[in-house]
């Protein structure tokens, strides 16, 4: 029984998103019954102990014709497209001017004679920049000394209190581990009511419908600095040493970034990104294209963890599994080497997990059925692949392995990667819920909820909005957290995997479906440099100032 073209194209299409993914190559051929090597113009599975009978090859073919499609448009960023990028690399005049810029943003963090205002509003820049890790410990220490003076006499002692100065203070106190005011729900609303009143200034638009749309703290930080960094720019009273800073330093990230999406040759980009390949693909095979019995057996070999399971699944399967099992197997050989850790076994379960996860929706997809809400959420916490991953970066990640951080991921959920794991489900929910219903799907949050308490659905929706509102203040405590099993590390990615799904799904299905807002963004961060001073003279300039 061959592979047909259709099932290698959706294969073939999926894990063509990620270029980088490594197909299978330890287990000796051999032993798997495959032939000695794979082609892309060749790809069969040798029959061994598997004899097919003519009845059966009828109803395997009949059911091949009744598979549905998601009809998903090829990927923008294919390889040919990724070789073709031009790295532009930054000059030595350029990396010249970036360390004094550097030196001299450091002497204006430290400068205790500043007031307390202009060093917020300076720290404020520097984050929104995307220049802030650089800077971690001495924002640290200047915060330090502000947060002392207010719990000492009056942190406004050299100008009038404001409630700009005020706002930034609590904000950035609060951002970096410090306790403040509990009764933030009525500033939110109070804040929203006056910004929507002041759209009719003209210079402030831009920026209040930038807020308006999406908390700063909810936001990609690349994304955020490239956007900040234009605004920043049109301001009459931007710092212009610390704007070219920025810009230099955007353009470095960004031909860095150009070089390992050439070469993943950082270990843990290149784990996640044959991590995200096989998600999507096998997701894709439990959400449209298997059939129950086939989707039974694969489960049932995922959970066995058995490389002669590869026997009882059908062709397209059994490369989907292969490179699970690979990829999965050399993941734990190397963390082994590197940590001396054994993390096959949690690796095994993690997916187990998910794939007995994936097989209910299809059930209830099957069956026609629509759950209960709660059915749904503890379902979906995990089917949404969240914990999967959190799973991964914790092992690549973290230098020292605890048992209690693994109790956190494994028996009860901590409140950090359950939050962003909701966070994620719901914004996939809230973008992806119409194309679902067409496809035949019975289960996602808002039809649940729809049914269950038998409101409309912009009301179901308006719900779930306010569920993500409560999930990031869960994590917002969880990050001041004195307690945390996890190292800052792992849980700056748990916040950073909520904000990628806002991203993603925050103008329809960013992942299945993207539109040019989508592809504009991966542009804006990756391939597209800004522009930097041109003349050589106003660099001289620039590098004077700060000799």
């Amino acid at each position: 029984m061959h592979i047909t073209q259709q099932q290698i194209k959706l294969i073939g299409a999926k894990m063509s998103l990620h270029p980088f993914f490594v197909p299978i190559r330890s287990i000796p051929s051999s032993k798997l019954g495959l032939p000695p090597q794979l082609t892309r113009k060749s790809v069969r599975c040798t029959r061994t102990r598997l004899h097919l009978q003519s009845s059966e090859m009828a109803r395997d073919s009949q059911q091949t014709s009744q598979r549905r499609s998601a009809n998903y448009q090829p990927t923008a960023w294919n390889s040919d497209f990724i070789k073709s990028l031009k790295n532009h690399n930054v000059d030595e005049i350029q990396k010249q001017m970036a360390e004094k810029l550097k030196g001299e943003v450091r002497a204006m963090i430290g400068d205790t004679d500043a007031n307390s205002l202009t060093i917020l509003e300076l720290i404020d820049e520097i984050q929104r920049l995307g220049l802030s890790y650089h800077f971690e410990k001495d924002i640290t220490r200047a915060l330090d000394r502000m947060f002392l003076s207010v719990n000492g006499t009056n942190l406004w002692t050299q100008q009038k209190s404001t409630v700009h100065a005020i706002a930034l203070c609590f904000r950035l106190c609060r951002q970096h581990g410090y306790e403040g005011e509990k009764l933030m729900e009525e500033a939110k609303v109070f804040t929203i009511k006056h910004l929507k009143g002041k759209i009719v200034n003209e210079d402030l638009v831009e920026q209040i419908n930038h807020a308006l749309e999406m908390p700063l703290q909810h936001r990609m930080l690349r994304l955020e600095a490239r956007w900040y960094i234009e605004a920043y720019g049109k301001r009459k009273d931007a710092n212009y040493l610390l704007l070219e800073m920025a810009k230099l330093e955007f353009n470095m990230v960004q031909s860095m970034l150009q070089g390992e999406l050439k070469d993943m040759s950082r270990d843990c980009r290149k784990s996640l990104t044959k991590l995200t390949a096989l998600i999507t693909t096998i997701d894709d095979v439990y959400d449209v294209y298997g059939s129950l019995d086939e989707l039974e057996l694969f489960t049932a070999a995922v959970h066995r963890w058995d490389i002669e399971a590869v026997e009882t699944l059908p062709d397209y399967m059994k490369l989907c599994f292969l490179a699970l099992y690979n990829t999965t197997n050399e993941m734990g050989y190397d963390i082994l080497k590197q940590k001396g850790v054994n993390i096959i076994p949690h690796l095994k379960r993690a997916w187990a997990d998910i794939c007995k996860t994936f097989l209910m929706e299809a059930k209830w997809c099957s069956n026609r059925e629509t759950p209960t809400f709660k059915a749904y959420l503890d379902n979906a916490l995990v089917s949404v692949s969240g914990v999967l991953i959190l799973v991964h970066v914790y092992f690549l990640l973290t230098e020292t392995i605890t048992k209690e951080a693994l109790e956190c991921l494994e028996k009860k959920l901590h409140p950090l990667v359950e939050c962003s794991s909701l966070i994620f489900r719901f914004s996939n929910d809230l973008a992806t819920s119409k194309d679902e219903l067409e496809r035949g799907e019975f289960a996602n949050s808002i039809l649940c909820y729809m049914c269950e308490t038998g409101v409309s659905e912009q009301e179901a929706r308006k719900h779930i909005s306010s569920l993500i509102e409560e999930a990031w203040k869960k994590m917002n405590k969880e990050r001041v957290a004195v307690d945390s099993p996890f190292e800052k590390p792992f849980i700056e990615t748990a916040f950073n995997l909520a904000r990628i799904a806002q991203c993603t799904y925050q103008n329809g299905d960013g992942h299945g479906a993207p539109d040019n807002k989508a592809k504009n963004r991966v542009l804006s961060v990756i391939i597209e440099p800004i522009t930097l001073v041109q003349r050589l003279q106003h660099r001289s300039n620039l590098l004077a100032t700060v000799s």
